[in-house]
C-alpha cells in the first residue's frame, strides 16, 4: 500500500454522528471484493436522489470538496458492521484520512490496514477542525504522521497520539503481506533449512 507521511490537501466537513458502514458504502455496492471503483458508491445514498441525480447539497458534491483528501467526521465514525468496502470506497475516493473523537474499533483496524489514517482528537479540537474545513476551498488542512501534528489554514497545530506500530506501518507503507515480506529472508532460510532436514516433507 501506498506510504502515508505527510498529506495536505482540502478537508472536508462531515459534522455527523454516528456514521455506519452502510453509510459510507450501501450494501448494493458490495457485490465485490475488487478495492476499486467503490468511490461511486462512497456515501452514496447522501451523495445521489434516489433518481440517481446528484445531490448538489451534499458535501463531498459541492465544487469546494470534490477533491477533499481529509474527512472531518462526528463522534463513533464506522459503527455498524464490519465491512472492509468501507475503507475501500473511501481510499477509492480519494479519502486518505479521517478525523473524529471516536471510531468503532473494526473500522479503525481496517484503515490501517489499507493505508488510511484514522485521527481521534478531543471535542474542542474537533470543532477547531471542523470551522477549518468550512471554509470551502481555503479549507486545507496538513498532516504529519512522523510529527503527529495537524496544521490548520492559519497555522494553528494540533497534536493527536497514534500506536507507534500502526505508525510505523503507515510511514513505510506496510499492510499484513507487507510485513510479512520483510521477514523474506528468515523465511526463505527456514524454507531451505526445512527442505534439507525434512527432504519428505
Amino acid at each position: 500500500m501506498d506510504k502515508f507521511v505527510k498529506l495536505t490537501g482540502v478537508a472536508a466537513p462531515l459534522p455527523v454522528v454516528n456514521i455506519d458502514t452502510d453509510m459510507i458504502i450501501p450494501k448494493d455496492y458490495l457485490k465485490t471484493i475488487k478495492r476499486t471503483g467503490l468511490g461511486t458508491g462512497l456515501f452514496a445514498e447522501a451523495r445521489y436522489h434516489e433518481d440517481g441525480s446528484v445531490n448538489e447539497d451534499f458535501v463531498l458534491n459541492k465544487p469546494a470538496y470534490q477533491n477533499a483528501t481529509i474527512l472531518v467526521a462526528g463522534d463513533n465514525f464506522g459503527c455498524g458492521s464490519s465491512r472492509e468496502h468501507a475503507p475501500w470506497a473511501l481510499l477509492d475516493f480519494g479519502i486518505r484520512c479521517v478525523i473524529s473523537t471516536s471510531f468503532a474499533d473494526i473500522f479503525y483496524n481496517n484503515c490501517f490496514k489499507n493505508g488510511i489514517l484514522p485521527i481521534v482528537v478531543s471535542q474542542d479540537d474537533l470543532d477547531k477542525l471542523m470551522d477549518d474545513a468550512s471554509r470551502g476551498s481555503n479549507a486545507i488542512l496538513t498532516v504529519d504522521l512522523e510529527a503527529q501534528e495537524i496544521t490548520g489554514p492559519d497555522g494553528g497545530r494540533i497534536g493527536f497520539e497514534i500506536d507507534a506500530f500502526r505508525r510505523h506501518c503507515l510511514l513505510n507503507g506496510l499492510d499484513d503481506i507487507g510485513l510479512t515480506l520483510e521477514k523474506a529472508t528468515s523465511i526463505d532460510s527456514f524454507e531451505k533449512q526445512n527442505a534439507s532436514s525434512r527432504p519428505w516433507a
